[in-house]
């Protein structure tokens, strides 16, 4: 990405293989506003055609993920009336934030969630579309959207894409909180940091990991994962053994035989 998007929201910062997204609003402990889904959804469709990006590495600034939605937008939602024949305008601000979560969650690139302080609602179904989630000691995750007398319309299928249906009817109906520790064993997170220096040597453990694997192939290797359980399975293992075919005829697919057989590191693995 040789020119980062202009965003008031959101800190960018390359380094090596990663993009390091943090989330910048403090004042209101993250909380998601519409420019914010906008600015993210720029940054994510700016980053699918850079190779050299290969992780999107998301965060919040001073403590906190994401508190969920910015009450704000929504008292402006209220606020505005609906001409004939447009669409409702809480549905356009709840649908922009679910067209974005998708969008990160079928991004090419390699996603790891750095959780702290709150991530509830729209932070936790952000959580839930990571590919790597680390949580840190003060991390408190929710879905308190039924305590407020709404509903986590966006955020529900990820979540029970992630840890189940059972165990997201628990969350959901229930609008419960779980500390990082009940959030690793729900499958929410996969690791708990038990401080800042934990948390950025499990960071800086995953980035070296995405290094290590093959873009192409990485990528390739997502959207299998994705299509499980949404067609049938000899259709799709007749699709991978062909997508396995070519990339193994590919230059990735020589170039990793090649380095393996001579004992060395693949040429995607070097440092920058």
């Amino acid at each position: 990405m040789d020119q980062f998007p202009q965003c008031e929201t959101l800190l960018l910062e390359k380094q090596g293989p990663a993009l390091f997204v943090t989330i910048n609003r403090p004042d209101v402990r993250n909380a998601m506003s519409l420019q914010m889904v906008a600015e993210l959804s720029t940054v994510f469709s700016q980053v699918e055609n850079d190779a050299s990006i290969r992780a999107v590495v998301i965060r919040g600034a001073d403590g906190h993920f994401c508190a969920g939605g910015d009450i704000k937008d929504m008292a402006g939602a209220r606020g505005q009336k609906s001409a004939e024949g447009e669409e409702d305008p809480f549905y356009r601000l709840n649908r922009a934030f679910g067209q974005m979560i998708q969008q990160v969650n079928e991004s090419s690139k390699v996603v790891i969630a750095v959780t702290e302080g709150a991530v509830m609602g729209g932070g936790f179904g952000l959580a839930c579309v990571s590919d790597v989630a680390i949580a840190g000691p003060t991390a408190k995750f929710g879905m308190p959207e039924t305590t407020l007398g709404v509903i986590p319309a966006q955020i529900a299928p990820f979540v029970v894409e992630r840890i189940g249906l059972t165990q997201a009817r628990r969350l959901a109906l229930l609008g419960l909180r779980v500390d990082a520790d009940e959030a690793c064993r729900l499958g929410i997170v996969h690791q708990v940091a038990e401080s800042e220096v934990e948390i950025d040597e499990l960071l800086g453990h995953a980035v070296e990991r995405v290094r290590q694997c093959a873009p192409n192939a990485t990528a390739q290797t997502k959207a299998l994962l994705h299509r499980v359980g949404h067609e049938s399975m000899s259709g799709l293992l007749d699709s991978a053994a062909a997508k396995f075919a070519e990339a193994i005829r590919s230059d990735e697919g020589s170039e990793g035989t090649l380095a393996f057989m001579q004992k060395r590191p693949a040429s995607w693995a070097a440092s920058e």
